[in-house]
């Protein structure tokens, strides 16, 4: 009777589809994301190790996290998500990308023993983000405020801000030098918005890393030119722009229209529209007043000659990020049409040269009045290198343009991260229950970061994280600011030693290494899904052709068999 009352199986899923569950889904999930970790492990910190990758669009050497694992091309949906998060770092702070997926990978790390223990994912879950809460909150207690000192002094607390983060970078050997050209950069923009846009990055093949310059105003490679473009002025103080967005070039428009012709002679008057109207074009951009003339499309070899023979510059074929860092600098608008142009369309700077950088030709518009604008030209030996002295730099200037937005800063090499730990296990005491156990794993997993900075540099990590466990326990709190010394080995006072990150890296990176482990913890069951219908279909088509074959084959097989038998 039992039997026969047995409810019959009921399939809620397409044929084909693949599910994975419980807990040996979760544990295969944090393996996955260990496996990323530690493949970037060793590229955190000055003494940092680069990565070598071989894409089809070419190689990449670097040591920044966020560029390392795009290329990686990470397809595991659980690790996919410490690729959004070393993203996501890179975009709200832009530095602190290696740090915020170590400490994701350390805090499922701690996890996984106490999934295997049979602990509900739930309560890790909830350890985690209180821990989060606690560590972020000590990040803003602990927190210096470099703000509201004379310019001077502040410019001073930039430029070591700047040094800190290209400490671990390629470009270490000049970091004194780059981080005057960073903190230059980022104090040529708007204070009030910060705007990145304005703030470009050339790259110029060829010379040495001190080669490299910062322009005041806007500068991009001169464009594919003309005959005529050599009679051209190549240099004018105070000149109006014109920044145009239409094509001065004679357009043969047989392809787009069809004219029926009654008369021989008509053609003629079709030929002398299209010279008349180009014309009219060029006289109305001259009439303005305009002695430089841009344009995001071509200006043919008509429009060259016309304005080199009234001293006019001209430049087609302008990139729209180029151009619209011209604009918004100089004060320009954007024209779709040459009709009814007026001053108030016309921008102006103070200089404008075409200046010799390397074997390039650069074009430079310095003392722009409207909008504070910088480029920086970075100038190295190899195209990989000066790709990631480029990246480098991007990271620098992020931290310096938080660290003056956001004013607050705190002791980098490893010694926050201490003092974090130090406080979530004092905290962890007054907690009761199994979640002081998880909070004490969370504390653990934080000590990652100056372990891998030891390691990495070639020191005993245990000897100095006992040293600096020893020093952050002192009762009268002066030993709060000591972290990894990773010229002489030991510990420092990193604050004295002005090693510091505004503290809002730190915050960002710590809320969202946790959200990611806590991310990967809630998942326990993976589905995927079989095919589409219509890859279906063709694949059973495929499948019909290849049986189809395969079916003479094997009829061709067996008619031989059977003959070879008879």
């Amino acid at each position: 009777m039992a039997f026969g009352m047995m409810q019959p199986q009921i399939i809620l899923l397409k044929d084909g589809t693949d599910t994975s569950q419980g807990k040996p889904q979760l544990i295969s999930n944090i393996n996955a994301c260990m496996a990323v970790v530690d493949a970037i492990r060793t590229t955190l910190g000055p003494r940092g190790m680069d990565k070598l990758i071989h894409t089809q669009r070419g190689v990449t050497i670097s040591n920044d996290g966020a560029t390392i694992m795009k290329l990686l091309d990470v397809v595991h949906p659980a690790a996919k998500t410490l690729v959004d998060i070393s993203t996501s770092q890179d975009a709200e702070v832009g530095d602190g990308t290696t740090t915020v997926v170590i400490l994701a990978g350390e805090f499922l790390r701690e996890a996984k023993s106490f999934i295997e223990d049979g602990v509900h994912p739930r309560a890790l879950i909830r350890a985690f983000r209180q821990a989060a809460l606690l560590a972020t909150q000590h990040v803003q207690d602990s927190a210096v405020d470099i703000g509201g000192r004379g310019a001077a002094e502040t410019r001073d607390m930039l430029v070591k801000c700047a040094s800190t983060s290209l400490n671990s970078k390629l470009v270490s050997g000049e970091k004194a030098f780059f981080a005057e050209m960073v903190v230059d950069a980022v104090q040529c923009l708007d204070t009030a918005t910060m705007d990145m846009s304005l703030l470009g990055m050339k790259k110029v093949q060829g010379g040495g890393l001190r080669d490299s310059f910062l322009v005041d105003g806007v500068a991009f490679k001169k464009t594919f030119s003309y005959a005529g473009f050599e009679m051209q002025p190549k240099a004018y103080d105070n000149p109006k722009i014109l920044c145009l967005n239409i094509e001065l070039e004679l357009k043969s428009e047989k392809e787009n229209a069809e004219i029926r012709l009654s008369d021989p002679a008509q053609y003629q008057q079709i030929v002398d529209a299209e010279w008349n109207i180009i014309y009219d074009k060029l006289a109305k951009c001259a009439e303005s007043g305009a002695k430089i003339v841009l344009s995001r499309l071509a200006i043919g070899d008509l429009g060259t000659q016309y304005f080199a023979d009234r001293d006019i510059f001209c430049a087609g074929r302008v990139t729209q990020e180029d151009l619209q860092r011209v604009a918004a600098a100089t004060g320009a608008a954007m024209q779709t049409t040459v009709n009814n142009l007026n001053p108030k369309c016309l921008g102006t700077c103070k200089r404008f040269e075409e200046r010799q950088v390397g074997a390039e030709r650069y074009n430079l518009f310095t003392g722009t009045p409207l909008a504070r604008s910088a480029t920086m030209v970075l100038r190295g030996g190899s195209e990989q290198f000066i790709d990631e002295a480029e990246r480098s730099l991007h990271d620098a200037i992020m931290i310096v343009r938080r660290a003056t937005k956001n004013s607050t800063v705190v002791a980098g090499g490893g010694a926050i991260d201490m003092e974090i730990s130090k406080h979530l296990r004092n905290t962890g005491r007054s907690i009761a229950g199994k979640a002081q156990l998880f909070i004490n794993a969370y504390a653990r997993a934080l000590e990652v970061i100056p372990r891998q900075l030891c390691d990495n540099a070639g020191f005993d990590a245990t000897d100095v994280l006992n040293r600096l466990r020893m020093t952050h326990a002192l009762a009268d709190g002066s030993g709060k600011h000591f972290g990894v010394d990773i010229n002489n080995g030991g510990i420092v006072d990193t604050f004295e030693a002005y090693v510091w990150e505004p503290s809002l890296v730190k915050s960002n990176a710590l809320t969202a290494a946790t959200e990611a482990a806590c991310l990967v913890l809630s998942v326990d069951e993976t589905v995927r899904n079989p095919r589409s219908e219509q890859q279906e279909g063709m694949g059973a088509a495929s499948a019909m052709g290849g049986r189809g074959m395969g079916g003479r084959g094997r009829g061709r097989g067996r008619a031989r068999g059977r003959g070879m038998r008879r």
